[in-house]
């Protein structure tokens, strides 16, 4: 998993209020491989027509926001069912971070296990930020996970939480895999002093 430490990334604003994971990712694209087309599914009956064309009122299609890291949702992101594609499509796309007032919490988790940060804010901060990216299009945002702050394009600075554990393994680049590897000496002397002191199981 890609180490999550700093990004200044253009960001992306989507005002829809519980965006589900099914129009993150629509369920149909789940089995699909994740090759060079994945990046296709993301937000993909908002952002393509019937035939596949893209419906230029959509912000991700145009110019300004096409090159966007970073993403500032409305209330409940990611809410309903839980699919980790959401979070491989968003991913695909190169988004890193998301940021909104609440998120479903299976879609916080997937999140977190991929590499993409989740940061929470007050409904009036991300309304307000959402404004500003909607009237300077092209707007970036810097992220600093160490210090768990953040700088909107008026330059104002804003604090958020994170779990200790959660923040070390983004900061480390570890998926759940890679953290428990950490411990594979002393889980490998374990299984040695366990054969020897209990050698009648063996």
């Amino acid at each position: 998993m890609e180490a999550f430490t700093r990004l200044t990334a253009t960001a992306l604003p989507v005002d829809i209020v519980n965006l589900d994971t099914d129009q993150i990712i629509p369920a149909r694209f789940l089995m699909k491989p994740r090759d060079e087309n994945y990046w296709r599914y993301l937000f993909h009956d908002l952002r393509f027509d019937g035939e596949g064309i893209e419906k230029p009122d959509f912000l991700l299609n145009q110019p300004p926001y096409r090159e966007a890291r970073i993403i500032v949702g409305n209330r409940n992101f990611g809410c309903g069912s839980s699919r980790e594609g959401a979070v491989f499509t968003l991913t695909a796309n190169r988004f890193r971070a998301v940021i909104a007032p609440s998120f479903g919490d299976i879609f916080t988790n997937n999140c977190l296990n991929n590499g993409v940060l989740p940061v929470v804010v007050d409904e009036a901060v991300a309304n307000a930020l959402r404004r500003q990216l909607v009237e300077q299009p092209g707007a970036e945002i810097s992220i600093d996970l160490e210090a768990q702050q953040f700088t909107v394009p008026d330059g104002t600075v804003h604090g958020f939480d994170i779990d200790p554990h959660r923040k070390y393994r983004l900061l480390n680049g570890l998926d759940a895999v890679d953290y428990t590897l950490q411990y594979e000496n002393h889980m490998t002397a374990f299984e040695r002093a366990y054969r020897r002191d209990a050698s009648w199981l063996f």
